[in-house]
């Protein structure tokens, strides 16, 4: 019984000191909200995104889109908690336009262009956007932001202009 208290003391004793130094961690600890949420989020839906290039390459494309859909609701809760990062209006916008939803991937990328206008990923994959719905003349601006940046986004965007 005395081990108990002591026991229960000590963990009083140690959820005080944690209050004094760093009362956002007592906070988010008690709330269930680890801070990280956001940031795994992201990465579980990173981890699908790449899964599901992989599968189309096998030409796996139902697999492919299942994970797309996957990482597409990770990436929304993502983005409920940080409606300003540009990497996760990037993926949002990509997983919209492999299931089809070209208007709605359109949109995202744009709200992330206004945040970050010189952002690789997104830059490209407006591109292939304008690229897959005709649109050869904006695909085209994409690829003007991305001249300078010696960079394979470039140089994948100007390979699918030149195909078309």
């Amino acid at each position: 019984m005395k081990k108990n208290i002591q026991f229960i003391s000590n963990i009083i004793a140690f959820v005080a000191l944690l209050f004094i130094y760093n009362p956002s961690f007592v906070y988010a600890a008690m709330s269930g909200d680890s801070g990280n949420d956001k940031a795994n989020l992201y990465k579980e839906a990173e981890r699908f995104v790449l899964r599901a290039k992989k599968l189309e390459k096998k030409d796996k494309i139902e697999k492919a889109l299942k994970l797309y859909s996957k990482a597409y609701k990770k990436l929304l809760k993502a983005y409920e908690k940080d409606k300003n990062n540009p990497d996760i209006l990037n993926y949002l916008g990509f997983t919209l336009r492999k299931a089809g939803n070209f208007e709605e991937a359109e949109k995202f990328y744009i709200m992330g262009l206004k945040i970050k206008p010189d952002h690789k990923g997104i830059n490209e994959y407006l591109g292939e956007l304008y690229v897959e719905t005709d649109r050869i003349e904006l695909a085209q601006e994409r690829l003007e932001v991305l001249k300078n940046c010696k960079c394979e986004e470039y140089e994948e965007l100007a390979e699918l202009i030149k195909n078309k």
